[in-house]
């Protein structure tokens, strides 16, 4: 006569399946969270090309120049006359960068004239803003 165990014992199993939903889902959590937080306050320019290294910085102040010399503070359109006045409240200090961010195509003038307003503004630090080849 044969006894039986009064408890069968079973192995444990890993479900795969929900793991990879979960995975899934953080994946693309980071993925959303990673695209709001860029800042993307300068407006489209066709940029000149060079090589440079990468730019990193908390909060930067763009000044945007188009080819028929409009010019953007943050996307905010000012003239040379309160281009000054616009950038002085944004500027931490004289050490933030100002990033330049002037079409290919606009004319050097404007460029120059707006640089110099800037400096008057409290501006020390500027970069200008190119795209990669």
């Amino acid at each position: 006569m044969k006894l039986r165990k009064s408890r069968t014992s079973r192995k444990g199993r890993i479900e795969i399946i929900p793991m990879i939903d979960v995975m899934f889902f953080l994946l693309v959590t980071f993925m959303l969270s990673s695209l709001s937080m860029q800042h993307l306050d300068s407006l489209q320019v066709n940029l000149p090309q060079g090589k440079a290294e990468k730019l990193v910085t908390d909060v930067p102040v763009t000044l945007t120049l188009t080819e028929d010399s409009r010019i953007y503070v943050n996307q905010i359109p000012v003239t040379l006359e309160t281009l000054a006045a616009t950038l002085k409240p944004l500027l931490r200090d004289s050490q933030q960068n100002v990033i330049i961010s002037a079409d290919n195509d606009a004319p050097q003038g404007i460029v120059v004239q707006a640089m110099l307003r800037a400096r008057s503004a409290g501006t020390q630090h500027f970069l200008i803003a190119i795209k990669r080849q």
